[in-house]
């Protein structure tokens, strides 16, 4: 198979997207319109006259090198990652070295590890237990090994931090499988903290609606941030957010209120391309946490994401650590609760294509933090 690549129209590039089954958001020609900062592009994988793949770039320039960039494919692209990926990568690399890149960083979406709920708890139980990776998987994917393992032979070096996050996005996820199984099943498939939250959440009277009152829920945000102490986003990108993303498909995002007795308590972003459902965002208020809103649009979120055909709901970035000890570890214990899965991806990668350019802009980067 002789691949080449070109540059597609972004209604290209969606007509590929919904022909999928599953296709990460941040692969979609509306997500190149949310990275005001970057300049963006799509890309196509031909088969002779067949378009068989698609990317969309993210090219981020280096300061005084403004005509050399990083460019970058997060959670992607959406290509046939179970073959001889070289046949893939090699003309993405020539193609994109001729204009000027002078490093690549991709993000395979391709796990190569998956761990249970139960194994979860058990190595959090365990103080011998420090990390997922020290306990055996429940199931190792081939193609990520296989992925891993050319990738490393082929030059690229691997970015994802050994706390699992980093400048990119994460290599460990928490996720819910949907595909059949039923509402009660998923609620019985919860710990009995979540459905008790649940059932409280019912009891107290808070109501979860679907809306669009994004300076609601970015006020809120922003006193979760300010409680949390993490840096939010502004107004205006969750703006640019769902005027981009619903432009693309009117389904794609959508912002869940759970209100209780008029006061708003909780509030969360879903995202949702084809059969994969993510869980973008969340906001809590300090006061009146005792009627579990968050809870509650969770509940939501995962029963909507089920009634519109979904295979996977996704709660997105977990850190690996197990260690009681860990301030982190509270984000995994949280995600449990649900049920699901912890899954560890192939995680991003780079490929320097111009060497004394990607060291400038990796002392760069380290300097400045990432």
């Amino acid at each position: 198979m002789r691949l080449t690549v070109e540059p597609i129209s972004a209604a290209e590039h969606l007509a590929f997207v919904r022909a999928q089954r599953s296709v990460s958001f941040l692969q979609t020609p509306a997500w190149g319109l949310v990275k005001t900062e970057w300049r963006s592009e799509s890309l196509g994988w031909f088969d002779g006259p067949r378009l068989v793949g698609a990317g969309l770039v993210l090219h981020r320039p280096v300061p005084r090198l403004e005509r050399a960039t990083l460019a970058y494919l997060p959670e992607g692209p959406a290509i046939d990652w179970t073959g001889e990926i070289a046949a893939w990568l090699d003309p993405l690399a020539a193609r994109l070295k001729e204009r000027g890149a002078f490093a690549i960083r991709l993000g395979p979406p391709v796990c190569t590890d998956v761990w249970s709920a139960d194994q979860v708890k058990e190595g959090i139980a365990d103080p011998g237990v420090r990390r997922l990776t020290e306990m055996p998987a429940r199931y190792t994917d081939p193609v990520g090994v296989h992925v891993t393992g050319r990738l490393r032979d082929a030059g690229w070096l691997p970015q994802s931090p050994e706390d699992g996050f980093g400048v990119g996005h994460p290599q460990f996820k928490y996720e819910i499988l949907l595909a059949g199984r039923t509402e009660d099943d998923l609620f019985r498939g919860m710990n009995q903290l979540w459905r008790r939250n649940i059932r409280k959440a019912a009891k107290e009277g808070v109501e979860v609606t679907v809306g669009t009152d994004l300076k609601a829920f970015h006020d809120l945000y922003v006193h979760t941030a300010q409680r949390d102490r993490f840096t939010p986003r502004p107004l205006r990108y969750f703006e640019t957010m769902f005027a981009a993303l619903r432009a693309e498909d009117p389904e794609r995002i959508k912002l869940y209120l759970a209100h209780h007795q008029g006061d708003l308590v909780a509030a969360t972003i879903l995202v949702r391309v084809g059969a994969h459902a993510w869980y973008a965002y969340g906001a809590s208020s300090t006061e009146k946490r005792e009627v579990r809103g968050s809870n509650a649009c969770q509940w939501a979120m995962i029963r909507d994401s089920l009634a519109a055909g979904c295979d996977v709901y996704d709660l997105r970035g977990i850190t690996p650590t197990l260690d009681t000890g860990d301030p982190h570890v509270g984000l995994i214990q949280f995600k449990v609760g649900t049920g699901g899965r912890a899954v560890r991806y192939v995680g991003e990668w780079d490929l320097p294509l111009r060497p004394m350019v990607y060291r400038a802009f990796d002392l760069y980067m380290r300097r400045r933090g990432r």
